[in-house]
Parts: structure tokens; C-alpha cells; sequence
């Protein structure tokens, strides 16, 4: 054991930076920028010594002449970067944990030799790291810091496998990432998984749970077991929340956050951005209201602090046992607002109804494509002899409904494509009689209220020249009028015939206007 690492241990248990020995001066603990000694004064022949006694061939020549190196060392605990030079006629030396080495550690890639480390001590490799969750934590959140620079969506985390990043829609391998063995992935896992999760996960292999590095952002994992072990999926939670107007949510959407009662739906596919629609509109009413606000999720996504309302948010699984139960008990917590992450079941929907007619304004979310299918599926969760009564209810108390979907915006990015259906007592005569397949045509014609479809909001960004013609027809449910209108458009749509001839082994012609 080397002389210094009774000092680097001292470091790490101090959760300190950085290690810093200067000529002359005592050695110093670096926490969160704070210099605290943690020796007596040393000597120059004590800062060679303690170096020499680490530093590889190369850095030992620095040294003796006195000039600046830099190397790494592999402590029994952990891996640091050492960094020599002068300042002035003192040598100064510096150690921080070298991340990178602690990512290779922790997948087992990493092993210390000479040329490292001046040392012939191994590493321990990813086996003996899946134990170490301080290493696997440093490696995971580079990589969660990585995904976050590199702009992406998502992380996923394969076995065989280099990290993947999802940017803009596009799925991209990280540059200069290695393959993930299984010991390695269930030690980056592990790390960041709370207690409750890896005894759902060891049951179930699934389990979902957020993870938040300060100062960076928030993220959403689902970690999974596929015929290769864990696999994994990070989200990132943006930790500013996005403001309704920035979004771009129109002020007809904005107005539903003033109603006193009633149930307001956002639906989409699964990463079509629901919970950031759902975010931008509880902020609203946090900005703009004075009223108690129950958000009910799993896992919390973006976090809001009270401004001129109470906000009091509850993870499924951590603060209550299911949706049901804590929107059950919310009736029970003088709420005013209601915010339920996953209308998940018939007994959730249910309540979420009842409540939205009793007085309180209730928001949700629904994994459906338009706003008629949104209502239909709501319907069909329940028994036949309860869905006329359902659909009584749900005339008078649903309010709303915004589906939206992500394109892949020219020049890179993404853009939300809405469509929006107002209820008014049109609306909800058509709901009540069960002819929800004619409120396309209702909000066709009711443009001048606020109302939109799917396909008329992807047309406007083809038009903006923010999305590409083939990238809006893939997006349409309805994409036989879509492509009419494309077409009346003077839009060219050869992309269209180019499904058969990819389907023969030809490639799509590229649209053009």
C-alpha cells in the first residue's frame, strides 16, 4: 500500500474534490471549493517522496527536472488523474477521481499497468466493481452527463452493446464507448437504483424509478431484463420547466388551466412529450392561480416548487400504493387541482371522472392518437351497462383534449404537431348519443374556437418549412386526406408510392416540394 493512499482515502470519505499537496504547506482537502488541511506542513522531500512512490518511469523524469506531468493512478478504492507542475519555484500536485478510468473500471475494460500507473497492481475488474457502487455511480452519471451534452432524448443501455443516445429521434452510438458486458450493466444499474426498485425489479424485471444529478438534469429509467440480462432506458427530465407560451401551447389550451372544474386529457404515443405539455400547463396554473395542486406520478418527473400554489406531488410506489388509492385520497386532501400521470385503469378512470364532476379540475394522460379515440377508449374500459352513463358523465365534465405528436424537425430537433378538441355543447351532445365519429367534422368547422385536427396542424408545418412532407404523412393517422392535402398543396408525394416499391426492395424517392 502506498504512502498516499491513507491521504486519498481520507478524500474520498471527506466526499472531497480534490486532493492538493504543495511543497511546504500542509496537504488540503478541496470540498466544494473550501480548502481544508488535512496534515502538517510538508516538506519537499515529503511531496517527492509520497509522488515518486506512484508516479510512472515518465512522470518520475518530470519530476526530477522539475517540470509539469501528468498521470493516472490506480488507488485500491478508486482511479485518480494526478497532476504535477510549478508554481513558482514550489511543486504543486493535485488529485481528482478520473472518471473516464472509473466508467472503464466499473465495465471491466480498465486495467492498471505500468504505463498507467507506475504499478503492477490490477484494477479490480467489473466483478469485483459490481460491488463497488461508488465507482459504477461516478461511471453511470458521466454517461447520464454525457447523454445530456450530446443533446439527446434518451439513454439505452444494452448488453453486447456501446451506449445509445437518442437525438432527435435518431437512434446514435456514443463515440469511443465500448461494448457493456452483464456484470458491468448490473453495476451501473444497481448504483443509481433505489432500495424499493431492486426488490421490484429482482421480482418482476421491470421496474421504474427517477434519478437526479443536481445542477445537470433529472432522468427517468426503466430498467428491463431481456435475453441478454439488464437493459435499461434513461429519459431526461429537463430541470427548468418549459413555460406554455415557449412551448407554443395555444391560449384556447391555456384557458382550460383557469376552469374551476372539469377533466382535461393529453394524449400521444409514448415519447411524444405529454409530460412536458402537462408540466408547461401545471406551471400555469402554479404562476397564475392560488390553489392547493396534488400531482400523482410515477415516477416524479419535473419537480415544481410552490409559487402561488401549495404543490404537493406523490410517487406511486414511494408516497401511496397505486393511482386509485392516491386519487382516492386525494378527495381527502382539500385539493383544487388534480394532476394524475396514467389514467391507467378502469377503476382510476373512474374515480378521475367522478372527481372532475364533484367540483374539482382533474388532468391526465392517455397513450391514444386523436381526440375521438381518446373518448372511445375511455368508454370501452367499462362494462356495457355502465357506458351510457359513462358517456353522460363524460359529456358534462370532460373539457378537453390535446394529442400531439413529436416530428422530426428540418435542420434537426423536434416539433410538437397538436390536435385540439374544445367540448363544447356540441361536442358533448355527440358524446352523449355515442356518435364520436363525428366530431372530426364538428372541429373541422370549428376552427374559429381553437379546435385543430391532426392533419391540419402537420399541413401548417409542412408549409412553415419546419417538417418534411414524408415525415408528416408518417406521422397522420389519417393519411389518405393527408395526402390529398399535400397534393392540393402542389406538395410533391412520390414518397407515397415509394412504400410499395420499398416493400418490392426499392428505396423511397426523397420528397420534395
Amino acid at each position: 500500500m502506498a504512502n498516499i493512499d491513507k491521504l486519498l482515502s481520507v478524500m474520498l470519505s471527506s466526499h472531497a474534490d480534490a486532493l492538493v499537496l504543495r511543497e511546504g504547506e500542509p496537504a488540503v482537502l478541496l470540498v466544494e471549493g473550501q480548502p481544508t488541511p488535512a496534515t502538517k506542513p510538508l516538506t519537499a522531500a515529503q511531496v517527492g517522496a509520497l509522488i515518486r512512490e506512484i508516479a510512472t518511469p515518465a512522470a518520475q523524469q518530470a519530476i526530477d527536472a522539475r517540470q509539469p506531468t501528468k498521470f493516472r493512478y490506480a488507488a485500491p478504492e478508486r482511479v485518480f488523474t494526478v497532476r504535477a507542475m510549478l508554481q513558482g519555484d514550489l511543486m504543486v500536485v493535485d488529485f481528482t477521481v478520473d472518471a473516464d478510468a472509473e466508467f472503464k473500471r466499473a465495465t471491466g475494460l480498465f486495467r492498471a499497468t505500468d504505463s498507467d500507473t507506475g504499478s503492477t497492481r490490477d484494477v479490480p475488474d467489473a466483478q469485483t466493481a459490481a460491488g463497488d457502487l461508488g465507482s459504477a455511480t461516478i461511471a453511470m452519471e458521466k454517461l447520464l452527463r454525457m447523454l445530456v451534452e450530446h443533446g439527446g432524448s434518451d439513454l439505452h443501455l444494452r448488453v453486447g452493446e456501446p451506449p445509445i443516445v437518442r437525438k432527435s429521434g435518431e437512434m446514435e452510438r456514443i463515440p469511443g464507448q465500448s461494448t457493456l458486458d452483464p456484470t458491468a450493466m448490473e453495476a451501473l444499474l444497481t448504483s443509481i437504483m433505489p432500495e424499493r426498485n431492486r426488490k421490484e425489479f429482482a421480482e418482476t424485471n421491470d421496474t421504474d424509478f427517477a434519478h437526479e444529478i443536481a445542477g445537470v438534469a433529472r432522468f427517468r429509467a426503466n430498467v428491463l431484463r431481456d435475453r441478454k440480462g439488464m437493459a435499461a432506458v434513461v429519459r431526461v427530465v429537463p430541470s427548468t420547466i418549459v413555460t406554455a407560451d415557449a412551448l407554443g401551447i395555444t391560449p384556447e389550451v391555456q384557458n382550460l388551466c383557469y376552469l374551476t372544474k372539469g377533466l382535461v386529457l393529453v394524449t400521444g404515443p409514448t415519447g411524444s412529450g405529454k409530460s412536458t405539455t402537462l408540466s408547461a400547463l401545471i406551471d400555469l396554473v402554479n404562476r397564475s392561480r392560488s390553489d392547493h395542486v396534488i400531482t400523482i406520478e410515477d415516477p416524479i418527473e419535473f419537480v415544481h416548487e410552490n409559487k402561488n400554489c401549495v404543490i404537493t406531488q406523490r410517487q406511486v410506489g414511494v408516497h401511496t400504493g397505486s393511482f386509485k388509492s392516491a386519487l382516492r385520497a386525494a378527495l381527502r386532501e382539500d385539493p383544487d387541482i388534480i394532476l394524475v400521470g396514467e389514467l391507467r385503469d378502469l377503476e382510476t378512470v373512474g374515480i378521475a371522472i367522478e372527481t372532475a364532476e364533484t367540483g374539482h379540475l382533474v388532468f391526465g394522460t392517455l397513450h391514444t392518437t386523436t381526440a375521438a379515440s381518446t373518448i372511445d377508449r375511455l368508454i370501452d374500459q367499462f362494462p356495457a351497462d355502465r357506458q351510457e352513463q359513462v358517456r353522460t358523465m363524460l359529456s358534462e365534465s370532460l373539457k378537453g383534449v390535446v394529442s400531439q405528436v413529436l416530428c422530426k424537425k428540418i435542420g434537426g430537433g423536434r416539433v410538437a404537431a397538436w390536435e385540439i378538441l374544445l367540448v363544447t355543447p356540441a361536442i358533448a351532445n355527440l358524446i352523449r348519443e355515442g356518435k364520436t365519429f363525428q366530431i372530426p367534422s364538428i372541429m373541422q368547422t370549428s376552427k374559429k374556437l381553437g379546435m385543430i385536427t391532426m392533419n391540419d396542424t402537420l399541413l401548417s408545418l409542412v408549409e412553415r418549412n419546419l417538417v418534411e412532407p414524408k415525415e408528416a404523412w408518417m406521422k397522420s393517422v389519417e393519411k389518405g386526406s393527408f395526402l390529398a392535402a399535400l397534393k392540393a398543396k402542389g406538395f410533391e408525394t412520390s414518397f407515397a408510392d415509394g412504400e410499395k416499391e420499398g416493400a418490392a426492395g426499392g428505396a423511397p424517392k426523397p420528397a420534395k416540394k
